[in-house]
């Protein structure tokens, strides 16, 4: 069997503080069913921690509209980093997220409403959707966009993550990288050009190789019906000279600090990554826990070091107060969780 990616899970965010995290985004973006927490030690990212163990404060939020979810995340051992300099459009890494929106207009005078940093108005990108650019309230960078997939009903306008905008030195290897291990191989726009929907964005005036990737087929899984389809954006500068962005930081830092994948068949990924080239840099094992939640985590890097987290799920807390779990360790892997299991995962929401 080979191996199934069922959408983007989550962005993991670093933070200051967990806390403030969880309720600006709670309030901001909807995102209010807080799947696991969990402070405890992370022990197994060593090769992006300095070499050694630290203590951290961890939050999995979701949104029931769709999408998925922020992994919240915070150094309790010791004070995380910013970059040292402004991240700039084609800046090596994860560089800005996508949030999807039944509504962008509305999501903009939402925000608007609640005195967020919007860099600019609204636009439309070169594949005709309608989006606009913000900051949160930690200096992170977002771009609210126009979808059309919706799992149920949220607090807001807007969903989950749906993808990113990744500065890459190399932009062909890049999408044969993502097309090749991600699935992400229908190319909706190609480009070089100086883009006028970009120029909000810090350096957004740069002349840039621009491309945005999507899945041709649609995904499956267990949870494919909430995270829905998702997107790369991949931007390499050419009258620029890119830094990377986590140079000289820890994973974990402030920032955007992974993408993850929710997949099956963790084994035939690693088969597949290692012929692409790209082997598990970090691999946590089949019996790891974090907080209620179970599952084998692992990660890769991208060609540019960006690091893309792969989690294989095997347990969820659908009502913890009940001590109601769901096992997906006997789930057939390509089918898609019933509505109503993935809509009691609701059950769970907390108001800010």
């Amino acid at each position: 069997m080979t191996y199934i990616i069922s959408g983007i899970q989550q962005v993991g965010i670093g933070v200051a503080n967990v806390n403030e995290g969880f309720n600006w985004y709670n309030t901001h973006f909807g995102m209010d069913v807080p799947v696991f927490e969990e402070a405890a030690e992370a022990n197994l990212m060593l090769p992006y921690t300095g070499g050694k163990p630290h203590k951290r404060h961890a939050i999995l939020a979701i949104n029931m509209k769709g999408g998925g979810g922020f992994e919240i995340w915070q150094y309790t051992s010791r004070t995380p980093q910013p970059a040292t300099f402004k991240p700039q459009l084609g800046d090596l890494g994860l560089f800005c997220a996508k949030i999807k929106t039944e509504n962008v207009q509305a999501s903009f005078n939402f925000l608007k409403s609640k005195n967020a940093k919007l860099l600019g108005g609204i636009t439309k990108n070169p594949v005709g959707k309608q989006h606009f650019f913000m900051e949160d309230a930690f200096g992170n960078l977002f771009e609210v966009i126009e979808d059309d997939r919706w799992f149920g009903k949220g607090l807001r306008d807007t969903g989950g993550p749906i993808g990113m905008i990744i500065g890459v030195s190399n932009i062909e290897q890049s999408i044969k990288f993502y097309s090749d291990v991600l699935g992400y191989d229908k190319v909706l726009f190609k480009e070089e050009n100086s883009f006028a929907d970009l120029t909000v964005l810090p350096g957004g005036a740069v002349i840039a190789k621009r491309a945005i990737l999507t899945h041709s087929k649609e995904r499956v899984g267990p949870f494919s019906k909430l995270f829905g389809n998702s997107y790369i954006e991949l931007v390499e500068a050419k009258n620029y000279t890119p830094r990377k962005i986590f140079e000289n930081r820890f994973w974990g830092d402030l920032g955007f600090i992974h993408l993850c994948f929710d997949i099956k068949n963790m084994a035939a990924l690693k088969t597949a990554c290692e012929a692409a080239g790209h082997p598990f840099t970090v691999d946590g094992g089949a019996g790891f826990e974090m907080g209620e939640a179970a599952g084998h985590f692992t990660y890769i890097e991208d060609p540019d070091g960006a690091l893309i987290e792969f989690v294989e799920t095997k347990k969820i807390p659908i009502m913890k107060k009940w001590g109601w779990y769901l096992d997906l360790k006997k789930r057939a892997p390509e089918k898609p969780l019933p509505n109503w299991m993935l809509k009691a995962l609701g059950m769970n929401r907390k108001k800010v």
